[in-house]
């Protein structure tokens, strides 16, 4: 199983890619969505995928391995993902609007997932009995 541990992060990114090809219609112009909104559901998005992405690395390999480097391949692996869905946006998904804001979002859910678990690892490793 090469996969094995991944799961859970390929399901997302699937999600993930479902939501962000469908057309919403007026849903997204709704009195009941704040500016700014679609930003913070990218953060959220791109938070959950690398903290399940490293999940997945750490379960594969072990705490042990799992030191900044791979935390950085792990960044740019969302990271790339989160170009690609915007770059589908662009020319297949013209339904859809890319922006570079999107993927700035991105980022940032990106970097939140990576450095919450450099921070959980950190702390469980170095905790005192």
């Amino acid at each position: 199983m090469l996969f094995k541990y991944h799961r859970p992060a390929i399901l997302w990114a699937l999600l993930i890619l479902i939501l962000c090809s469908i057309s919403f219609g007026s849903v997204g112009h709704s009195h009941l969505f704040f500016p700014g909104f679609d930003k913070l559901v990218h953060c959220g998005l791109f938070f959950v995928l690398t903290v399940l992405m490293c999940n997945g690395f750490i379960r594969k390999h072990s705490t042990d391995n799992f030191a900044v480097i791979d935390a950085l391949k792990v960044f740019i692996i969302a990271l790339s993902y989160g170009a690609l869905i915007e770059v589908l946006q662009l020319f297949v998904f013209t339904w859809r609007g890319a922006e570079w804001a999107d993927l700035f979002s991105d980022a940032v859910g990106a970097g939140m997932g990576v450095f919450g678990t450099l921070v959980i690892l950190y702390a469980s490793t170095n905790a005192k009995n």
